[in-house]
């Protein structure tokens, strides 16, 4: 798929994607499903799960390292610094040829890299986001979608990524 694509079919995630409410057994739920596709797959990821600034789910599975975190921090402050997912904020700074730096960010602070995505409810908006870090950033992605997908009952095949 060519960037266009991945944008518009990420879009169409974003809109699809959405909760009517979101607490903190939503949260679990989602959390737990993302550590059982990870483990009966052998991916050595993190999850996490923060409702803005309240971490509400984290789990390393074996495989992970200790710089995933660290990921994770930064991809989730791009979902919260632009209300998207950080793999459709990585591909608009691709298309456009900057950086995070052009745009006026630390890369200390964010990451452009896939593999986290906004928590978004109806009539509220972005009120957290769910990450994986761990795999190359398009898998990452995917994965967090899935999960989101069979968590909301969607078709994934819908939904996602090539």
């Amino acid at each position: 798929m060519t960037i266009e694509e991945d944008l518009s079919r990420i879009a169409l995630q974003e809109e699809t994607l959405r909760f009517d409410a979101f607490d903190l057994s939503t949260a679990w739920v989602l959390g737990k499903l993302l550590h059982d596709l990870a483990s009966e797959r052998n991916l050595g990821v993190a999850i996490d799960i923060t409702l803005h600034s309240m971490p509400v789910f984290y789990s390393a599975l074996p495989g992970s390292t200790p710089d995933n975190s660290g990921w994770i921090r930064r991809k989730r402050n791009m979902v919260l610094r632009y209300f998207r997912s950080s793999y459709a904020s990585t591909l608009h700074l691709q298309k456009q040829g900057k950086t995070i730096e052009d745009n006026g960010l630390s890369s200390a602070d964010f990451a452009a890299s896939g593999g986290s995505f906004p928590i978004l409810v109806n009539g509220t908006g972005c009120i957290g986001a769910v990450t994986v870090s761990g795999l190359p950033q398009r898998e990452d992605h995917n994965l967090v979608v899935e999960a989101l997908a069979l968590t909301l009952g969607h078709e994934l095949h819908n939904l996602s990524l090539s």
